[in-house]
């Protein structure tokens, strides 16, 4: 697609500044496009909008409450070992169950 629309040039950047995790390259692959036309359009739109820095940098403040990227990821961490935790408690106390029950009934 050589000549592309300016919606599609706009869309194309709401995608990936919408998509924290993402990289240039696969969004470009997903929309059919270079990385490089995609890295371009964002740097033309973070000039227009007076924004500076480089595109495929994700700004420090993820809009998470103030949180750092690192801040949020250790608190994300924490939740999630916690979680770990909680269901190995669970598993435990369904194999102990399990071995209780097979043992009632064998004969």
């Amino acid at each position: 697609m050589k000549n592309c629309p300016p919606q599609f040039k706009k869309d194309a950047v709401a995608l990936y500044e919408s998509r924290p995790g993402e990289t240039i390259v696969g969004i470009a692959a997903d929309l059919g496009i270079s990385a490089e036309t995609l890295r371009n359009r964002i740097r033309a739109a973070h000039k227009e909008r007076g924004e500076r820095g480089r595109p495929g940098r994700r700004p420090k403040d993820t809009g998470n409450g103030g949180e750092s990227l690192p801040e949020a990821v250790e608190a994300e961490n924490a939740e999630l070992r916690r979680r770990v935790r909680e269901l190995e408690e669970e598993r435990d106390i369904l194999r102990k169950a399990a071995r209780f029950f097979a043992g009632e009934t064998r004969w």
